[in-house]
């Protein structure tokens, strides 16, 4: 089996990817996250991907590795990674009582064989109606400054959902496992 690598510098998607229990590092990939002009959000996510796991292909010619990226939209505008607090205060007040559409890409780069697998999983959520407080609270609390959209569902931010769907929540965190899983099965690695 050829070395598994997460390239990612997200301690979320590498706390994800420990689920499947399976032998890999982390290298994290230095590229420019910026969208290009007119890009649809989904298409980010998937460029991105790709560019991460070719990028520390680079360097790792032997492995296998594993590129994913995560864009959030409310109505088709995308949401970054808010940094600050202020900038996270503005963006949980314009999604509150809204659904936003988490952009999930996922890549599966082997750089042996040059094959590459990649596809983007969708997942929508829909936010409840919160009081200035209550989202000051949650962001002093989990500070998800490095959260597209500000939000982290697998910690306190679940109290700010209403709902949610899609066909995997790990997408939603970043990686999407169950798509992962038919990937590898694709390269002829059985998780379990």
């Amino acid at each position: 089996m050829h070395k598994l690598i997460l390239a990612s510098s997200s301690i979320y998607r590498r706390e994800l990817l420990e689920r499947l229990q399976m032998p890999f590092v982390v290298v994290s990939p230095e590229i420019d996250e910026t969208p290009h002009e007119g890009e649809r959000p989904e298409e980010t996510a998937l460029r991105l991907a790709q560019l991460k796991a070719r990028k520390v292909a680079e360097s790792h010619p032997d492995a296998l590795i594993i590129g994913c990226d995560q864009v959030a939209t409310l109505d088709g505008t995308q949401l970054g990674k808010p940094i600050t607090h202020e900038n996270a205060t503005r963006q949980l007040r314009m999604m509150q009582g809204r659904t936003v559409t988490f952009h999930s890409a996922l890549c599966l780069y082997n750089a042996v064989t040059g094959s590459m697998q990649a596809e983007v999983e969708p997942y929508e959520v829909s936010f409840r109606h919160l009081s200035d407080e209550q989202i000051d609270h949650y962001l002093r609390m989990e500070q998800p400054y490095h959260c597209a959209g500000s939000a982290k569902s697998e910690g306190l931010g679940i109290a700010l959902i209403e709902w949610m769907r899609g066909n995997d929540p790990n997408a939603l965190i970043g990686l999407p496992l169950i798509l992962l899983v038919s990937m590898l099965q694709n390269e002829g690695i059985s998780v379990i």
